[in-house]
């Protein structure tokens, strides 16, 4: 069962990362706009960014339905796990447009600071999700179905408090269900290359957990037990690229650009000292951690070398997620997604054809992580170097300053 869970994790990982992506479009357009007070085009742009939330959970969770199979056959599944991770994918689609409603609808909060209500409708339903967990596997005696069905039914709770909220509200940030075809047009311009590139990691990542699932079921299982901890560290480390993208936003809109070189050298130090805790804490009680979800030593044994080989490496990380942030908030979406095929998807790739043949290990696979990582680090601090988009927007600040 937590094999057939993990297996899934890089399909999901890409249709989730591909929306979260389009959803950063979003929020640099409404963080711009807040920027320079105008609100028309903040209401536009909620309004046009629920709506495109909606109708691509659709689409995903109907398309989805008729290639589920197909992917899990591309996965190299074994056949023990098969029937398992089918069911578990196609009721997790299902939920697509509740889990996308509320990752838009988070990045609609976000973008004018309030990270406050995403994180207490998350927690509500984090909550809910353990509870229904408990519910379903223990008094119910169902298998993945009932994890599936607990996490879509949690995450609709999350995306209906955040909708409420929305609705209610008497901020700039209320909502009205119709699209605006210029500010779909704005936020498809940014939010489609930041997709792109988060889903080149996914996409990537579905061919390592292919050479992953070809080493067992037990393989499989600490994999997927030590990325379900893993992505602990992770989301520390990418909160502050969020916020990076949502402050330079801000101050790109209104003109403080010198502002914006200074949120990028405070996110690099704040994600710094935050992730190294978070990264010590796991590595800490990484093997008591993992026992939770399995308690066979293999399996935790296993789980270890992915975790003592990838958290590391986040230290690349921690520079690449900041600095396309950082120019992210100025629109420039297209460079990191380019550069982020050439670093993480092309390495990978190349690894698992190359390299993983020559010695069909564990520990090989996992050693493409920070390779890959440290590869596009350096390609992103070159292009932010060479682009250098606070020099580039000087003029608008000192054009600022004279009107004022």
């Amino acid at each position: 069962a937590v094999a057939a869970v993990g297996a899934n994790s890089p399909v999901i990982g890409l249709l989730l990362n591909f929306f979260i992506g389009i959803s950063l479009g979003a929020t640099v357009v409404i963080a711009n706009a807040i920027g320079r007070g105008d609100r028309e085009t903040v209401h536009r742009a909620v309004h046009t960014s629920i709506v495109t939330a909606l109708i691509g959970g659709v689409i995903v969770a109907v398309f989805g339905q008729f290639i589920a199979a197909g992917l899990m056959g591309l996965l190299n599944v074994p056949d023990d796990v098969f029937p398992y991770a089918l069911m578990y994918l196609r009721i997790y689609l299902l939920g697509m447009p509740v889990i996308l409603l509320y990752n838009f609808e988070a990045a609609i909060f976000r973008s004018v600071g309030d990270t406050k209500v995403p994180l207490a409708a998350l927690a509500v339903s984090g909550v809910l999700n353990v509870l229904l967990n408990l519910f379903f596997v223990i008094v119910l005696h169902m298998t993945v179905e009932g994890v599936a069905i607990a996490t879509v039914t949690a995450n609709a709770v999350s995306a209906l408090l955040l909708y409420r909220r929305l609705t209610r509200t008497d901020k700039c940030v209320r909502v009205e269900l119709r699209i605006d075809g210029t500010s779909l047009k704005r936020i498809l311009s940014i939010g489609l290359p930041a997709g792109v590139q988060s889903a080149v990691f996914s996409v990537a990542n579905i061919v390592i957990q292919s050479a992953i699932n070809s080493l067992g079921t037990v393989v499989i299982a600490a994999s997927s037990a030590a990325f379900n901890i893993e992505i602990l560290a992770y989301d520390v480390l990418n909160s502050f690229s969020q916020a990076c993208t949502t402050f330079v936003g801000q101050n790109y809109g209104a003109g403080q650009i010198r502002r914006c070189k200074k949120t990028m050298q405070l996110s690099l130090l704040e994600d710094g000292a935050a992730t190294f805790l978070a990264v010590a804490v796991v590595l800490v009680f990484a093997r008591p951690l993992l026992s939770i979800f399995n308690s066979d030593p293999d399996v935790v044994a296993l789980g270890y070398v992915r975790l003592s080989t990838i958290l590391p490496a986040y230290a690349f990380s921690l520079f690449y997620e900041v600095l396309s942030g950082y120019l992210r908030g100025f629109g420039i979406s297209l460079v990191p997604a380019v550069l982020t095929m050439l670093g993480v998807c092309g390495i990978r790739i190349a690894w698992v054809k190359f390299v993983f043949p020559q010695s069909m290990t564990f520990q090989t696979i996992m050693t493409v992580y920070p390779v890959s990582l440290g590869a596009t680090a350096l390609l992103i601090c070159i292009a932010a170097f060479l682009y250098r988009p606070s020099k580039r927007f000087a003029a608008l600040e000192r054009a600022t300053e004279n009107d004022a």
